[in-house]
């Protein structure tokens, strides 16, 4: 359900910010925890459906873990089943993951036009680790992690959080997601939200987001359109 003072899907006025989900928008890195959620479901003894690596997608570390363990039936605490995948997607980021299609072209074209934001599921350290191995940190006024997140999304939590540290209104932004998770958190916060699926969100629901786009740069044509500059 959207925010009543959500913006009209017709109209994008002059924006001031743009916050990006992170995992599966920016980087290529979703493949890696479905990777790492299929290696360690193998070792113990199940099968891991694409269903439940879809549930987990944009939710908070604790939760997505919790979604795993309930439907692999594990034992193991949710605390102890995260700290096993974090250990294993740190060591893949350290030596290095991709940049989605056209981001250093989509960010450059925005950095001088707008305050950029992070707002992603994933905690600091590994934040910090994929900033620094693809050099992006410059592109940044905030970073906005689920370290001081309450309510994952769904939950609007995060990006009013990240707006806040931005001093924008969330009328005032637009949302760029990859999940319908993410993409639900954007809306709810009254930000104008632009889904941009990948190969693993795609069947997703994108129902409710303002527009769809086919791939980063798609993403930042809609928005130059709408805002009245040049298009990429």
């Amino acid at each position: 359900m959207g925010s009543p003072n959500a913006i009209s899907p017709d109209i994008l006025p002059m924006m001031r910010a743009i916050v990006f989900d992170m995992d599966g928008l920016l980087i290529d890195s979703e493949k890696v925890y479905w990777q790492v959620g299929h290696q360690m479901a193998r070792e113990f003894g199940k099968e891991l459906s694409d269903l439940t690596l879809g549930k987990m997608m944009g939710r908070s570390p604790l939760k997505s873990v919790e979604i795993y363990a309930q439907d692999l039936g594990l034992t193991q605490s949710p605390h102890e089943l995260l700290e096993m995948r974090e250990a294993r997607v740190k060591q893949v980021f350290e030596k290095g993951v991709d940049p989605m299609p056209g981001m250093f072209e989509v960010l450059d074209r925005f950095k001088p036009r707008y305050s950029l934001a992070i707002a992603t599921s994933a905690p600091m350290y590994l934040v910090d680790i994929i900033l620094r191995v693809l050099d992006m940190r410059r592109y940044f006024t905030a970073i906005q992690t689920s370290d001081d997140v309450t309510n994952g999304k769904p939950d609007p939590e995060i990006y009013l959080k990240a707006m806040g540290r931005l001093g924008v209104p969330p009328a005032d932004c637009v949302v760029l997601e990859d999940s319908s998770n993410g993409s639900l958190a954007g809306k709810r916060s009254g930000a104008y939200t632009i889904a941009v699926p990948s190969q693993y969100t795609r069947n997703q629901d994108f129902s409710f987001v303002d527009y769809v786009a086919t791939n980063l740069l798609d993403a930042a044509r809609h928005i130059a359109q709408k805002d009245k500059w040049e298009p990429i």
